[in-house]
C-alpha cells in the first residue's frame, strides 16, 4: 500500500507556475501506478522558456484548469491514494512554488543524488567538496545521464514528462 509521488513544476516568465506533472508510484517496486498533468490558465499563456513542451504529445492528456482547481484535484488525488510524500528533484523550488501542498512530507532527489554516500553512480575521481557532494554537475539532466548510463539523455522540460 505504500506509494510516493514525484512532482514537477514549471513555471512563466513572471515565475507562476504554467504546469504541474505528478506521478504515483509504488514505494516498494519505483515504478509508476497513475499520472497526472494540469495546465494552468491563465498562468502558461504568459509564455515561458520551455512553453513550446506544455502540449507535447503525451499519452496522457493535460488537464487545462485554473491553479486552485489543479491543487484541489491533486489533494483529493493523493488522499485516494494515500499519498503523503513528495519527491522533486530541487524540492525546495517546487515546494515554494506550491505553498498549497506544505502540509505534505517533501524530499530532495537532488541530495541524495549529488552526493557520494548515497550515490554509488558517482565516479571515484568525480570531484566533490569533503562532504561528498558532488561540486558540479548533479542537475537533472546530467545526474540522468549518470545513473542510467544514456550519455544523450534531454530533459524535455515539460513537467510530466520530467516527473
Amino acid at each position: 500500500m505504500g506509494r510516493f509521488a514525484v512532482i514537477d513544476t514549471e513555471t512563466n516568465w513572471d515565475d507562476q507556475v504554467m504546469s504541474i506533472g505528478t506521478v504515483i508510484a509504488d514505494i516498494d517496486t519505483l515504478q509508476p501506478i497513475d499520472a497526472k498533468y494540469h495546465i494552468l490558465t491563465p498562468e502558461y499563456m504568459v509564455g515561458g522558456m520551455y512553453s513550446d513542451t506544455l502540449f507535447m504529445d503525451s499519452r496522457l492528456q493535460p488537464n487545462l484548469c485554473s491553479r486552485r482547481e489543479a491543487l484541489q484535484d491533486l489533494k483529493a488525488w493523493f488522499a485516494a491514494y494515500d499519498v503523503d510524500s513528495l519527491f522533486a528533484y530541487n524540492a525546495c523550488f517546487d515546494r515554494n512554488h506550491l505553498p498549497e501542498l506544505r502540509d505534505y512530507h517533501w524530499y530532495d532527489i537532488m541530495r541524495l543524488a549529488a552526493y557520494r554516500q548515497t550515490n554509488p553512480k558517482i565516479p571515484r575521481d568525480a570531484d566533490c567538496f569533503s562532504t561528498g557532494r558532488l561540486k558540479r554537475g548533479y542537475g537533472v539532466e546530467a545526474m540522468l545521464r549518470l545513473l542510467s548510463g544514456n550519455c544523450t539523455y534531454c530533459e524535455t522540460h515539460n513537467a510530466v514528462g520530467d516527473a
